[in-house]
């Protein structure tokens, strides 16, 4: 018999494999394979922890596909028929992936499942300094009536000064599932987006004006009002908006992270949003990773009010994501069962 070993009792309840979906993955089983669901808590957090449970490593190892958040060394040690993981994260930044690609195994994730409530956070997080509810709120919470931040606005635009999306270039780095999801949304608002990936040749996805290839960020950023982060954690991505690329966007530009903290330069970004020598050049910033989580309270992000700050939960649908994820695994599974290709294969070598 085939096994299919199932480890999605995530501590966060949020996230958890709930009674139903389990019953329907069950039911959906192809002849001649067992299931086996796992009962022990498991780490949901990013792509999963390092570490497995002793219930995992005594029922792994006859097992060929894997279905948990993420995948570590640990399991592989004690999975010597593994084959076929599929991920319930979408990143893999932790992933022992050279290993797997050594033994020749299949990773699949779940890029796209969450790309909606993510793409709202990011209009929301938006519109939040667009619309100037940053300093509302500080006036709210110190009882001030004062419209001159709306009305009188400085010159460089980085006070409460109203802006309309459909005004502005929105530069997104990253064009598949969460990034393309940014895209379509703000585009409905009317903006003019332009994507940014390694290879520009195919055409660009719905809600792109045009895409870029990565050598061109350079190019693009002077003109970009708004800025999202929206790649995968690789070697070629780290501090991809580095200090210098900063310096080059336009004063009153507003950053949004929700891909990972590694691509962004914390220093940097904390000196152009004013926080260090008071001169400030950024319009605010819309954050849900961090290089370091949890964020360390001594980090000066927390107490400036141009920064809107989610703790890495921009992903959460409470009731959307196993009707979103369960039928990209089922499907995948039977396509596993017949030898065809399957969804979201990651590219072991590429890191995504």
């Amino acid at each position: 018999m085939r096994r299919l070993v199932v480890d999605l009792n995530a501590r966060a309840r949020r996230w958890a494999l709930d009674d139903a979906s389990a019953a329907r993955l069950r039911a959906a089983a192809p002849a001649g394979w067992t299931v086996e669901i796992l009962r022990t808590p498991a780490v949901s957090d990013g792509d999963g922890g390092p570490s497995i449970s002793p219930e995992l490593a005594a029922a792994i190892g006859p097992a060929e596909a894997y279905f948990g958040f993420g995948c570590s060394a640990a399991l592989l040690e004690h999975a010597p028929a593994l084959r076929w993981v599929q991920s319930g994260a979408a990143g893999v930044g932790s992933v022992p992936r050279a290993a797997m690609q050594a033994r020749g195994m299949t990773l699949t994730n779940a890029a796209g499942v969450m790309a909606i409530p993510i793409a709202e956070l990011v209009v929301g997080g938006i519109l939040y300094f667009l619309r100037g509810f940053d300093v509302a709120a500080v006036q709210q919470r110190a009882a001030t009536w004062n419209r001159a931040p709306w009305i009188e606005p400085t010159p460089r635009g980085l006070d409460a000064c109203p802006r309309e999306l459909g005004e502005c270039r929105v530069v997104i780095v990253g064009v598949r599932g969460i990034g393309g999801a940014v895209a379509e949304r703000c585009a409905a608002f009317g903006a003019t987006c332009v994507g940014v990936r390694r290879d520009a040749s195919a055409a660009a996805p719905p809600g792109f004006a045009r895409v870029v290839a990565t050598g061109a960020l350079d190019d693009v950023l002077p003109e970009a009002d708004i800025v999202v982060l929206a790649a995968p954690a690789t070697a070629e991505t780290r501090q991809l908006l580095d200090r210098r690329r900063i310096g080059l966007l336009p004063e009153g530009a507003i950053v949004a992270n929700i891909g990972r903290g590694s691509l962004m330069d914390e220093p940097a970004l904390i000196e152009a949003l004013g926080g260090r020598d008071g001169r400030r050049r950024l319009r605010g910033a819309v954050l849900d990773v961090f290089a370091e989580e949890p964020l360390p309270t001594a980090s000066p992000l927390w107490g400036m009010s141009n920064v809107l700050i989610t703790p890495h939960v921009s992903a959460t649908s409470p009731g959307r994501f196993w009707s979103r994820m369960l039928p990209v695994f089922l499907d995948n599974w039977a396509r596993w069962d017949r030898g065809e290709p399957l969804r979201n294969v990651v590219d072991l070598a590429a890191g995504y």
